[in-house]
């Protein structure tokens, strides 16, 4: 799976399982492959008026592409990046065939999600070069939560709480270390009050208006400052998901289809990519590993309860999370209340 991830980055090819060799669009742009067939999302292929071609069951798998003439790896990226929509708005013709390798075809999609570039392929490319061999199974296996484990731990005071402890965490061939941070001290007789933050860089580091991360991690870390003098204790666990998971390269090309109009969860259907694609349940092995089984959890998000106590956590109450909009991200907000369900007003 590491070397997986990794080839995709470097424009390499890979194949998992039976399924044919795939060179990754976005990053192959020194290759000069070529491949009448091409593999793309089923949310882009929505986006390319593609869905009649397929059943009405199949609407959320991948398809395959097969194209009049054979595409080099410019020509398949105009079709995967709907930012050159604009200057390539003439594509095909094309034809969705039957895609006998699915699972192969899925695993492939979330390896680039996971990798950061473009869920979009050439398909079984020439010159294809020697992929990167890697099973189905290995997805799962590298997603277990249990494979999570604690790195280290170390004091930390910070400016909400000087009686901060700070503890990470990592898992094998996965590059991303998770963060808690513990609040004030630890009581059996307490239920901590707990947050679930994923990394957003340009709202935690930058101040940025078009979302609510920065001041929902602010107030959150006061709120559990505030516990502690009120002899409770508080964990933030900071979630390595940027983007709702789709990583920060694909949340900024999100940012400017944004600007084109669109709201934020049909501009990642445009790139192809899942409206949600974080891993809730590594939270809740964060919290097993800290000893932690019960919590108050501070959230808009109705899927956090259920994804935390599916996992065997009890969340003993919902603690609303919001704060107030401003011009910039009042959009954002109405569209995560209206379309992803969250609990706003």
């Amino acid at each position: 799976m590491a070397q997986a991830i990794d080839a995709l980055r470097h424009g390499w090819p890979i194949k998992v399982g039976d399924a044919p060799v795939l060179l990754p669009v976005e990053s192959a742009y020194a290759s000069t492959a070529q491949s009448t067939h091409m593999l793309i999302s089923a949310a882009r292929a929505e986006t390319l008026k593609l869905t009649n071609q397929r059943p009405a069951a199949d609407g959320h798998s991948p398809v395959l592409l097969r194209a009049a003439e054979p595409l080099d790896v410019p020509h398949a990226l105009a079709i995967a990046d709907p930012a050159l929509d604009s200057v390539n708005p003439l594509k095909g013709p094309f034809l969705a065939e039957p895609l006998a390798w699915l699972t192969g075809a899925k695993v492939a999609l979330e390896l680039a999600r996971i990798a950061g570039v473009l869920p979009a392929f050439l398909v079984d490319p020439d010159p294809a070069g020697e992929p990167v061999m890697l099973k189905s199974v290995d997805l799962a296996a590298w997603a277990d939560p249990q494979q999570l484990a604690i790195a280290t731990r170390a004091r930390l005071p910070v400016a909400a709480e000087e009686a901060a402890e700070i503890v990470i965490f990592r898992s094998p061939g996965d590059m991303r270390e998770h963060v808690a941070l513990v609040l004030g001290e630890r009581s059996l007789d307490r239920v901590p009050l707990v947050r679930l933050h994923s990394e957003c860089l340009t709202g935690d580091i930058f101040g940025s208006l078009k979302c609510d991360c920065g001041p929902q991690l602010d107030h959150a870390l006061a709120a559990m400052a505030e516990e502690g003098r009120q002899g409770g204790w508080g964990v933030l666990l900071y979630l390595r998901q940027e983007g709702r998971g789709i990583g920060l390269v694909n949340k900024l090309r999100a940012y400017r289809l944004q600007d084109e109009g669109v709201d934020t969860l049909e501009a990642n259907r445009r790139l192809g990519l899942p409206a949600e694609a974080r891993d809730f349940p590594l939270a809740a092995r964060m919290l097993d590993l800290l000893g932690v089984g019960a919590v108050r959890l501070m959230t808009n998000n109705p899927e956090k309860v259920a994804a935390l106590e599916a996992a065997g956590v009890e969340v003993t109450q919902r603690v609303p999370h919001q704060l107030p909009a401003n011009p910039h991200n009042a959009r954002y907000l109405d569209t995560k209340r209206d379309k992803a369900g969250h609990l706003l007003l």
